[in-house]
């Protein structure tokens, strides 16, 4: 069986992170280890939470790995909280990534704003991050962050979309996916770019009505487990995309506000 390693926090009510990427990633028939760098009461979308920053913890956990011998398959990393946990990453993708599959979800924001706590300068670092993986699955938001050019909300053409995929992967990355993105007022879907082959691909759904908290780490999570297996970048996103359309079909009529997250445990 495959093992495979994901560093982001952990919120014990509310479906982000690795409540989502655990759940999923094991229904793939891999095996999860989990590296949290922090642990919430709830994710942050609730009026209140409490916070522990995990970040003392990481050095030591991955040197026991390390004596231990233990090795992964692929390492997955999503919501990192600051400029040492992208350092500390950097670290394990040099202790733990050589030849193995490297993938970034850089959560950091969406929809023009960046995540309260995380600046302009975070960005830059996370950049660092992206060019040392080989697959990364930003949103418009956190591609334009991160390349430090203007964030267009909507009204782009697929020029605009290509001229972002190229610039990121000239970050250092070997492949990317933009996720979010759409041509028409009912149409959203992603758009991915394979540097290395020159190849872009685009696979989009129907709009849905709402959006939902989350379904960012679901998308990962599932494009991730379907590369682990195998799969194409292409095969893979789309495949994810997918997942999470029936994941929304699955929580519009349920009566926890939408901030919460997404019943994807329905249509693993």
């Amino acid at each position: 069986m495959k093992r495979i390693l994901t560093v982001q926090d952990i919120s014990c009510v509310g479906k982000c992170s690795l409540t989502v990427a655990l759940p999923i990633i094991s229904a793939h028939g891999i095996e999860a280890a989990i590296l949290p760098t922090a642990v919430l009461s709830t994710h942050t979308a609730f009026n209140k939470f409490t916070f522990r920053d995990l970040t003392d913890d990481i050095s030591p956990i991955c040197k026991v790995w390390h004596d231990e011998g233990i090795e992964f398959d692929g390492i997955y990393t999503g919501y990192l909280g600051s400029k040492q946990q992208i350092d500390l990453v950097l670290d394990i993708f040099r202790d733990f990534g050589e030849g193995k599959l490297k993938f970034v979800d850089p959560a950091m924001g969406d929809n023009g704003v960046l995540y309260k706590g995380f600046d302009e300068e975070f960005a830059k670092e996370m950049a660092r991050l992206c060019a040392a993986a080989d697959i990364i699955v930003p949103n418009l938001t956190e591609a334009c962050y991160m390349l430090g050019v203007p964030y267009v909300a909507s009204g782009y053409d697929e020029d605009y979309v290509k001229n972002i995929l190229v610039s990121l992967t000239n970050l250092g990355c070997k492949k990317a996916v933009l996720t979010g993105i759409g041509f028409a007022p009912d149409q959203l879907g992603c758009y991915g770019y394979d540097a290395e082959s020159g190849e872009f691909f685009f696979d989009y759904n129907e709009k849905k009505p709402q959006s939902f908290h989350g379904t960012g780490d679901v998308f990962a999570s599932v494009c991730f487990s379907h590369l682990t297996n195998g799969k194409s970048l292409c095969e893979a996103s789309a495949l994810a995309a997918d997942f999470v359309c029936d994941s929304i079909d699955a929580t519009i009529n349920d009566e926890k506000p939408i901030w919460y997250g997404v019943n994807f445990e329905k249509v693993l």
